[in-house]
């Protein structure tokens, strides 16, 4: 099976973002077509286009001021000095800010509407309606990116916190979520070894082996965010989250701190920027909303079924919820051997 590897598969395909990418994604240039006058225009005066939100649209001379609800994994990055970015991709009801200069990571920032997939470097506002631009920046509470200026009004933290949790309730859970995952969709990588040999070194504490597997899956798979580095994600956040749980969770959590230096090492390098934010995300505990849902159902908090059920309907979310399950039959595994 040949897969795409590495930042040059963001070409390849956008349709596995974990956004609607039906659309190909507009990436930030000047389009000549919208400043040339129009007939009833003053020369040199473009005239007003109208947009719908999560499509390129409206040429305003301003910004247009909007209040935004913003994750505390890019806190640093928007209450710090301003700093200049560009603008990576506008897609359907998402875009996408990188600044280069960030660190620590995460670079990316996603700009999302309420209803799109609150990824953990999210500032979610709207409706709005976005024009395209190259530039963009952000500080001071701010960002101001393709005609809009988001003022930070609150903020929501992407890190599910975890009690004590039950051995019982939580193996429970797992095999709940690995049926619903063999009945709606397989994952991207389905047929690989990749994933299934990172799943018997997790389970079997075999470090080499696993650390070898995660530098094999990242930027493995074609998109915006590769499939293998959906896999790592939900490796990490089970493995750190739910064994951290549990009793006797301490290897869990011992595997995760390596995993997570294998996969963020020189990540930038090895796949597209925005998945290399969301594996420095993962590192950290920090998950999608839809994710820390599942991760919640898993251990009995909350209900699953219908937290499994969205996010296997969302691109890329069959490989976070296999993921998800390996981490999680792993810190089981570590936890009584």
């Amino acid at each position: 099976m040949t897969v795409a590897r590495g930042p040059q598969a963001f070409s390849v395909r956008a349709d596995t973002a974990m956004a609607d990418t039906s659309t190909v994604p507009v990436l930030a240039r000047q389009d000549d077509s919208l400043t040339a006058p129009r007939e009833g225009t003053a020369s040199g005066q473009p005239p007003r286009l109208r947009g719908t939100p999560g499509r390129v649209g409206s040429q305003l001379t301003d910004p247009v001021p909007i209040t935004g609800v913003a994750s505390l994994a890019v806190s640093d990055l928007l209450r710090g000095a301003r700093r200049h970015g560009r603008v990576l991709a506008i897609l359907p009801g998402t875009i996408y800010l990188e600044f280069t200069d960030v660190v620590p990571a995460p670079r990316v920032i996603a700009v999302s509407s309420p209803d799109a997939i609150r990824l953990p470097n999210a500032i979610i506002t709207g409706p709005w309606e976005a024009r395209s631009s190259a530039e963009c920046w952000a500080g001071a509470g701010r960002v101001v990116a393709c005609g809009l200026d988001i003022r930070i009004a609150r903020w929501w933290d992407p890190s599910p916190v975890f009690g004590p949790l039950s051995r019982a309730r939580l193996d429970h859970g797992c095999g709940v979520l690995a049926r619903l995952c063999a009945a709606e969709r397989a994952p991207g990588l389905a047929g690989h070894p990749g994933p299934v040999r990172l799943a018997a070194c997790c389970a079997s504490g075999d470090l080499a082996g696993a650390v070898e597997a995660v530098e094999e899956l990242v930027g493995l798979g074609p998109g915006l965010i590769p499939s293998g580095d959906s896999v790592v994600s939900g490796v990490l956040l089970a493995l750190r989250l739910l064994g951290g749980a549990i009793s006797g969770g301490t290897r869990a959590v011992w595997l995760a701190n390596w995993l997570s230096a294998s996969a963020t090492c020189d990540a930038a390098l090895r796949t597209t920027t925005l998945a290399a934010s969301l594996l420095h995300c993962a590192a950290s505990g920090q998950a999608a909303a839809e994710v820390s849902a599942v991760l919640l159902g898993m251990a009995g908090q909350e209900p699953l079924e219908p937290a499994a059920g969205k996010l296997l309907a969302a691109v890329q979310g069959a490989d976070l919820a296999w993921g998800l399950v390996t981490g999680c039959r792993a810190a089981l595994t570590l936890s009584v051997s």
